[in-house]
């Protein structure tokens, strides 16, 4: 049989086509499976990648409200031992003042001393209650943050007075304010609880010292002053001491005795001096209580202070 080339050729030429089809189609086939199996790894990379950006987000949102927790437990066991200071203080004035009264030792004159009868512990509680009555249990505007739709909110959705609101918890006020809108989501709640504990056990020192802890005034504070409960003195105004005005003021100001402590930490030798280097124009000026009464200022202990400064008025009558 003859082999006729050129007639093969032709019968078959789709064979020369179909070859390099097949092979493209197979290096083709080749290359997507490999596509295909780095896609996969990549999502399975991003599926890991976006779990451990959720852990990390649960645990940031749990140390931030850790880190608000142990803030305001950090400003309640300061206040309370700014509490215990000042109490601790009053404690051992009364005893000074019955020492003074009931005469030396008790060893040297036992029948004086037994005739003298001390003077009664002042009731202070019960001034306070009576000094603050006026102040309604049902008033949450005293807390820093409610103003009077905030207060309304609240109420409507039974925290009515401040008891309620100081068994509440964060969590929950937050609950509350979210179903208002997204126009509440910028307000923190976190020590609403905290104020509304201090004001319903009427720890109102305590109330005043925690709302001015961030260097802010004192929303209680202004109310006091409002109410007439309180005189109204700027922080570190010097004026708020007895025996010193505008000109001593200025004065000591000038001699870099501009705050509450800076007074309360300078020697009465010290405050004389000064005085004594304006001539006779002070002479009368007294500073032996300054330091004092700026301590007391500085602490934020205005009832020792007002107690103190009506003896002092008393002595001057």
């Amino acid at each position: 049989m003859t082999l006729n080339i050129f007639t093969d050729f032709c019968s078959y030429w789709w064979l020369a086509w179909l070859l390099p089809f097949l092979l493209g189609l197979l290096l083709g086939w080749l290359i997507w499976g490999r596509w295909i199996k780095k896609v996969r790894i990549l999502e399975e990379k991003l599926g890991a990648s976006r779990a451990d950006y959720n852990k990390l987000n649960r645990q940031y949102k749990e140390c931030i409200e850790g880190k608000s927790t142990l803030e305001s437990d950090l400003r309640n066991t300061k206040n309370n031992l700014n509490a215990s200071n000042a109490e601790l203080r009053n404690l051992r004035r009364q005893q000074d003042e019955a020492s003074k009264i009931s005469g030396s030792s008790i060893g040297s004159a036992p029948l004086a001393a037994a005739a003298v009868t001390p003077p009664p512990i002042p009731k202070k509680e019960k001034v306070d209650i009576d000094k603050y009555a006026a102040i309604s249990m049902d008033n949450l505007q005293i807390i820093e943050g409610i103003g009077p739709k905030m207060e309304q909110i609240l109420k409507e959705n039974s925290v009515n007075n401040l008891l309620a609101l100081s068994k509440e918890s964060t969590k929950g006020l937050r609950a509350i304010l979210d179903k208002y809108g997204d126009k509440y989501k910028i307000i923190d709640p976190s020590e609403w609880v905290e104020q509304a504990k201090l004001a319903h056990s009427r720890q109102w020192d305590n109330l005043v010292k925690f709302q001015k802890s961030d260097g802010s005034e004192s929303k209680a504070e202004k109310l006091f002053v409002k109410m007439g409960i309180i005189k109204a003195f700027k922080l570190n105004d010097l004026k708020a001491i007895e025996g010193i005005g505008p000109k001593i003021s200025e004065l000591l100001v000038e001699n870099n005795i501009a705050t509450w402590t800076a007074l309360a930490n300078t020697s009465i030798d010290q405050l004389r001096t000064i005085l004594n280097s304006q001539g006779a124009k002070y002479k009368l000026s007294d500073p032996s209580t300054w330091p004092q009464q700026a301590q007391m200022a500085a602490d934020g202990d205005w009832d020792r202070l007002k107690e103190l400064q009506d003896q002092l008025n008393i002595r001057k009558a």
